[in-house]
């Protein structure tokens, strides 16, 4: 009979240690489930952000500022059409 007991005390303590075990880490695995959906909604924000940013740099006032200024060009007649002159004339060559 002690020898049946002293089974069942081993089998006891056995199991809390699992139960303990599991518990610990269930709670590390929360912990990092909690720290990666904040990163989420901080990734969400900044994408947010990012997204507000683009479509302002887009807009198209500043494109047509960075065309004229950057790339020299000008906007089409009334036809549709761009007529430069040649280089040597705008240059005061022939």
């Amino acid at each position: 009979m002690l020898r049946f007991n002293m089974m069942l005390l081993l089998v006891l303590v056995v199991c809390a240690l699992a139960v303990v075990t599991s518990q610990h880490r269930g709670r590390k695995l929360f912990q990092a489930l909690e720290q990666e959906q904040e990163r989420a909604r901080q990734l969400d924000v900044e994408y947010g952000q990012l997204q507000l940013e683009m479509s302002t740099w887009a807009t198209h006032p500043r494109i047509e500022q960075i065309a004229r200024d950057r790339l020299h060009m000008v906007a089409p007649d009334a036809l549709g059409r761009v007529v430069r002159a040649p280089a040597e004339v705008r240059k005061g060559g022939r």
